[in-house]
């Protein structure tokens, strides 16, 4: 398994960097302002890195996608997917107009209306929370993150936008 080091850049934001079985080391800074910085160092100079991409929160998680096999699935991996079937994991932002501002996950039933699970919520005023129980509120800007199979996540998306299921 690649071991992927973190560090906080204070003021700044954070920075991923791992090195491929290949021999190559890549270097991510998340900024704060959510652009993404993508850094290659090649094995023949350590030292000298180049500025590989410039990407903005939305060109980085399409990219994201792109190399997690979302669009299109290596054959070999076929089988690793399907140990998971039709599951995916989506990240919700909730924008200022979304009905669910201000009620708990138990107070919007979401579990028995769509299916799908929050298995993580993250609020820039009270941190990050795994698993969150029926009691967690959900605020303007917070990010939820919901595992479901896709009608499971539409339900999900539904129910944040409209505040009830």
């Amino acid at each position: 398994m690649m071991e992927i080091r973190e560090s906080i850049l204070p003021g700044i934001g954070m920075k991923y960097q791992m090195d491929t079985a290949s021999g190559d080391r890549i270097v991510i800074v998340i900024h704060d302002d959510g652009r993404r910085e993508l850094y290659h160092f090649s094995r023949e100079d350590d030292d000298q890195s180049k500025l590989v991409a410039t990407l903005e929160d939305q060109e980085a998680r399409q990219l994201a996608a792109l190399v997690g096999g979302m669009v299109y699935k290596p054959k070999q991996l076929e089988s690793v997917e399907m140990a998971f079937d039709d599951l995916t994991i989506e990240w919700y932002r909730i924008e200022s107009h979304f009905g669910c501002i201000g009620k708990t996950i138990g107070e919007l039933h979401i579990r028995q209306n769509s299916g799908a699970s929050v298995i993580a919520l993250i609020d820039k005023n009270k941190g990050k929370l795994v698993n969150p129980g029926p009691g967690a509120v959900l605020s303007a800007d917070a990010t939820v993150v919901a595992v479901g199979e896709r009608e499971q996540q539409k339900r999900f998306k539904q129910i944040l936008m409209n505040g009830s299921g």
